[in-house]
């Protein structure tokens, strides 16, 4: 009998606890830019962003909502993708506005140029919408084409991850440019390696498919080197690389 009263009280408290991870999963991903937003828009300043983080996640989540039609994964992981590709618009809308309002000078440049030497340079928000809406068409035909293909299939789970675990490394490479991480929301990168921590773990306990654990490891070990640049920075700093003086301050978004 009290075996029975206990499972009936630790039943709810499963459903509850799973809930809560899927919940998690689905926004846990998008909490690390809410700080990084608001000092964008409080200091009117992106230059210490890469907007190349905004491209790789684009990416790596269009990829994956491909990959669900090829090999259908956990509703949270889908939901996730979507609230992602939303956040990283907002982010890159933002970005665009702050540079071009700084920048008043420079030349306007726009996707249908298409001159590989500007590209995510762009003056205009609308110019990332298209290229994210061109490269949606273009994936989606092929997977179309090719989605009755294991091979396929696996190759483009495994990109979509893999582009997802290179998510720090545009960060990464701008902070050594720089030679420090101001203009870097550190609580950013906290959350980061806290909620990839988890996601890696979420993966592994829920026998998601293997390439999802495999960078989900990658994407840790990339989060400890950009806090690892956060200590040394502070540590022994150094002079920042100036972006004002010059037309290629664009460039750093």
């Amino acid at each position: 009998m009290e075996a029975a009263g206990l499972e009936w009280l630790l039943g709810p408290m499963r459903q509850l606890a799973s809930w809560g991870a899927a919940a998690a999963m689905v926004f846990g991903g998008v909490v690390p830019y809410v700080p990084q937003y608001r000092d964008i828009r409080r200091t009117q300043n992106a230059e210490g962003f890469s907007t190349y983080v905004c491209l790789v996640l684009l990416v790596a989540n269009i990829l994956r909502i491909l990959f669900w039609f090829g090999r259908r994964f956990e509703s949270p992981l889908l939901w996730q993708s979507i609230i992602m590709i939303i956040t990283m618009l907002l982010m890159l809308k933002l970005c665009t506005e702050v540079r071009v309002s700084n920048d008043l000078n420079i030349k306007r440049r726009s996707f249908s140029d298409f001159d590989l030497n500007y590209f995510w340079h762009w003056s205009k928000f609308t110019d990332y919408v298209q290229c994210v809406l061109t490269f949606t068409g273009v994936t989606g035909y092929i997977t179309y084409l090719w989605l009755d293909s294991s091979l396929f299939v696996e190759t483009l789970g495994f990109l979509a991850v893999f582009t997802e675990a290179m998510l720090g490394v545009p960060q990464l490479y701008r902070n050594h440019q720089n030679r420090s991480t101001e203009g870097m929301s550190v609580k950013m990168v906290l959350m980061w390696t806290s909620g990839d921590t988890f996601k890696t773990v979420y993966f592994i306990l829920n026998q998601a498919p293997l390439q999802f654990s495999i960078c989900g490891l990658l994407q840790v070990f990339v989060d400890m080197a950009i806090l690892l640049q956060v200590y040394l920075y502070s540590s022994y700093p150094q002079k920042p690389t100036s972006h004002t003086t010059h037309p290629a301050s664009t460039k750093a978004l």
